[in-house]
């Protein structure tokens, strides 16, 4: 698997080639902290993956992505701001990395990107089943990994019922339990789909999908009443009006 990198910071590119020379059959191909001698190198040289930096001067990673050919490269975004983070994965991006990144993260990405990369076993589908087995571009992820102690621990979007915020760390109810992390909810909201998971409360974040019922400023989620805030409101109100949930 063939591989380029584009980021500004060199500290950055140094890291993320020493990586890919960790890790067996990915091959990189070039680096680059110029935006547009990436962007001119990738129209000329097709590759497997780009480790995108999003914060960049002249052109961002989002505008080059754009410009990149289609079909293009498999896009992994990688950020050291949060707001800057790609939510819904609107560009169809694999994958992105929140700096600093660890060797683990870098890995369970490359990984993931080599799956989409694997041929599928051919099917003989009937014809209005083709465009089911034809999927070309990356799915979003079903899941999050959270720091957990001394390990990195998968939490399954599906099983998260709703989050609340302790100071700086954060308890993760979920279907089979409890998991606790040292995270910040702006750091979780970017990686949890926002169609599926609203902030209804400085302290807490719930899954819609296991909204009880909501009465008198309150959701009930797993038999807990948790409070909506005031700053939060109007946009959990016009959010569950628009799924039809009112």
């Amino acid at each position: 698997m063939t591989c380029v990198i584009l980021d500004d910071e060199p500290l950055a590119l140094d890291l993320l080639a020493d990586y890919c020379a960790q890790v067996p059959g990915l091959e990189l191909k070039a680096q680059f902290d110029d935006a547009l001698q990436g962007l001119a190198y990738l129209q000329d040289n097709p590759v497997d993956v780009v480790f995108l930096d999003i914060h960049m001067p002249r052109l961002t990673g989002v505008q080059l992505a754009q410009l990149l050919p289609q079909p293009g490269p498999r896009i992994v975004f990688t950020t050291a701001y949060d707001q800057y983070a790609v939510r819904s994965y609107e560009l169809n991006a694999a994958d992105y990395l929140l700096k600093p990144i660890a060797f683990e993260r870098f890995v369970q990405t490359v990984q993931k990107v080599r799956q989409q990369l694997q041929p599928t076993t051919p099917v003989v589908p009937a014809p209005a089943a083709a465009p089911a087995h034809s999927e070309a571009t990356p799915t979003a992820p079903d899941a999050m990994f959270v720091k957990n102690d001394h390990r990195l621990q998968r939490v399954a979007f599906d099983d998260i019922l709703y989050i609340e915020g302790m100071k700086e760390y954060l308890m993760i109810y979920t279907a089979t339990g409890k998991v606790l992390t040292l995270q910040s909810f702006r750091r979780v909201e970017e990686v949890l789909p926002p169609e599926r998971f609203a902030r209804i409360h400085k302290s807490f974040l719930v899954a819609l999908s296991r909204i009880e019922h909501v009465e008198r400023g309150k959701v009930q989620v797993a038999g807990r009443l948790l409070p909506i805030g005031d700053t939060y409101r109007d946009s959990f109100n016009a959010l569950i009006k628009a799924y039809n949930l009112l």
